[in-house]
C-alpha cells in the first residue's frame, strides 16, 4: 500500500483543542471487525463491552515537562524538546530554530538552567547538555512545559498538567501521552475490576517519532525512531494466563500494541524484560497477542492510522474514519475514542 492511501480530509474544527469536562464522557465509536457494524456510544460504556476474565493492558508511562522555552545569546527565542536522557546531564533533543542552534550555542532557560548544544545527530536532532546549579529533574519540573502536540494551537495550562496524563501514569519518560488512556477514570477502572476484568500494566516511553509523518510514498521506506519499553514479570504472566484460558487481550492504545507485539514470539507468548523497539505495524501484519484495541483517532498518513488499518482492515478503518467525521467526532490527543472489537 502507498502512504497516500491513508490520507483523509479533516475539518479543522474537529481537532480537539481542550479535553472533555470529564474523561469518560468522550464519545466512543464501536467497530465490530467481524460484521463491519459501527455503533456510537460513550467511553464509560466500555465496561459493558469487556467480558470478565479478559485482560486490559495499559501503558503507565508518564509525560515529562520536556518542552524548554528560552532565549539564545542574541536574546531571540529558542525551544528545546528533550527526547531521551543519555546520562551525565546529556539528552537527545529537538530544537528550534534548527538553523541557529549549532554546536557550541547556549540557550538560557531560567535562573540556574541553560542548555548547551553539543552535536548534531544523523537524524538532525541534537545532543545537548543541561547546565544547572541544582538537581536536573527539579529544574526541568520548574521550568519545563507540558509538550502538547503541534496541532493543539495554544500553550499549555495548569489543567494540562493533569489532563495530558493518564490517571494511572507512574513512570516518567514520555514526550507525548498514550492518548487512548486519557479517557479512563479511577471509577471506571474500579468498575471493570469489580466485574472481573483483569489488568496488566506495561511501559513504553513515547518519543517524538510518534508525530513524525510518513513522508515517503512507500511506507516500507519510513524509518521509525526507537522507543524503550518495560514488561514486568507479573504483566507477562497475567497476559499469558489470560491467553491460555482462551480469554482476550484488550490493548489500550497503539503504544501498548507495539510493546506487546515487540515482545511476543510467533506463538504469542509475551516475554518479560526491557528493550527498545522500532516496530512499524502496517498492512499486512499478523497480530500475535492483541485481540481488541482501544484507540483515539490519528493523523492522516501517520504510522498510527496504518497500525489501526493493519488491525481492523484498510477498508473498515477508512469507513470508520469517514463515519467519525460525518458524526462530528473530536479528533487526536484530546479527542474521542474508538474500540475495535
Amino acid at each position: 500500500m502507498r502512504t497516500a492511501d491513508f490520507d483523509f480530509s479533516l475539518p479543522p474544527e474537529l481537532i480537539a483543542q481542550q479535553p472533555t469536562a470529564r474523561r469518560d464522557e468522550s464519545r466512543l465509536l464501536v467497530v465490530d471487525r467481524i460484521s463491519g457494524n459501527i455503533e456510537h456510544r460513550l467511553f464509560r460504556d466500555l465496561e459493558q463491552l469487556i467480558p470478565p476474565n479478559d485482560v486490559l493492558v495499559l501503558n503507565r508511562t508518564r509525560v515529562i515537562r520536556a518542552r524548554l522555552l528560552g532565549t539564545r545569546q542574541s536574546a531571540a527565542p529558542a525551544e528545546i524538546l528533550l527526547l531521551k536522557p543519555l546520562g551525565d546531564s546529556r539528552y537527545e533533543a529537538m530544537v528550534s530554530p534548527g538553523g541557529k542552534l549549532k554546536p557550541g550555542r547556549v540557550v538560557g532557560i531560567g535562573p540556574g538552567l541553560s542548555v548547551e548544544i553539543l552535536e548534531v545527530t544523523p537524524r538532525r536532532t541534537r545532543i545537548v547538555r543541561l547546565i544547572t546549579n541544582g538537581p536536573v529533574d527539579e529544574l526541568i519540573q520548574r521550568y519545563g512545559h507540558i509538550p502538547l502536540p503541534p496541532y493543539i494551537s495554544r500553550g499549555d495550562t495548569p489543567e494540562d498538567s493533569a489532563r495530558y496524563q493518564t490517571v494511572y501514569a507512574r513512570e516518567p519518560g514520555s514526550v507525548a501521552a498514550p492518548t487512548a488512556g486519557l479517557h479512563f477514570t479511577p471509577e471506571l477502572l474500579a468498575r471493570l475490576e469489580s466485574r472481573g476484568v483483569r489488568r496488566a500494566e506495561v511501559v513504553l516511553h513515547v518519543g517524538a517519532g510518534t508525530f513524525k509523518p510518513v513522508e515517503v510514498e512507500d511506507p516500507a521506506a519510513h524509518v521509525m525512531h526507537e522507543e524503550s519499553y518495560i514488561i514486568s514479570t507479573d504483566a507477562a504472566a497475567t497476559i499469558s494466563e489470560t491467553r491460555a484460558r482462551g480469554e482476550s487481550v484488550w490493548a489500550v492504545g497503539t503504544t501498548t500494541v507495539r510493546t506487546l507485539e515487540s515482545a511476543a514470539d510467533e506463538s504469542g507468548c509475551v516475554a518479560a524484560g526491557a528493550g527498545e523497539t522500532r516496530i512499524f505495524i502496517r498492512p499486512p501484519y499478523r497480530f500475535r497477542v492483541v485481540d481488541h484495541l482501544v484507540t483515539n483517532f490519528h493523523l492522516p498518513r501517520s504510522t498510527l492510522i496504518m497500525l489501526v488499518a493493519a488491525f481492523a482492515g484498510y477498508d473498515l478503518t477508512m469507513k470508520a474514519y469517514r463515519e467519525a467525521i460525518q458524526q462530528r467526532y473530536r479528533f487526536y490527543s484530546y479527542g474521542d475514542a474508538m474500540v475495535l472489537l
